[in-house]
């Protein structure tokens, strides 16, 4: 049996967690890349790829309310997503980003990466 392969909690409770995955997510749509431990980078890197696996169906009513579902907060995110992200990766059948690792941070040896398009 495949126990605990779940996602990781990240010492949060669920809404708080949702809100920061979902933050990120928009982080990376819009500026492009994201530096974060690498256990909050794993989990937005799942959300994200899912998204733009939604997002490859096109600029349509039910696409763009699937990903309005996901990511409530910004709609200049989403059009960006449906309109510039997603199109670059219509040929591909996933892996539609990488993580760089960066090293420990000073303060408390995190493990810190960097998530960005491919």
């Amino acid at each position: 049996m495949n126990h605990q392969i779940d996602r990781k909690k990240l010492n949060m409770k669920a809404p708080h967690k949702r809100a920061l995955l979902r933050n990120q997510v928009i982080m990376l749509i819009e500026y492009g890349h994201l530096v974060s431990t690498k256990a909050r980078i794993k989990e937005t890197q799942r959300l994200a790829e899912k998204l733009v696996t939604l997002a490859r169906r096109g600029n349509d009513f039910n696409t763009r309310r699937a990903v309005m579902q996901m990511l409530p907060y910004k709609e200049s995110a989403i059009l960006k997503l449906i309109k510039e992200i997603a199109p670059k990766y219509i040929n591909r059948p996933g892996g539609y980003t990488r993580t760089i690792p960066m090293g420990k941070r000073p303060s408390d040896t995190a493990t810190i990466a960097r998530l960005e398009w491919v």
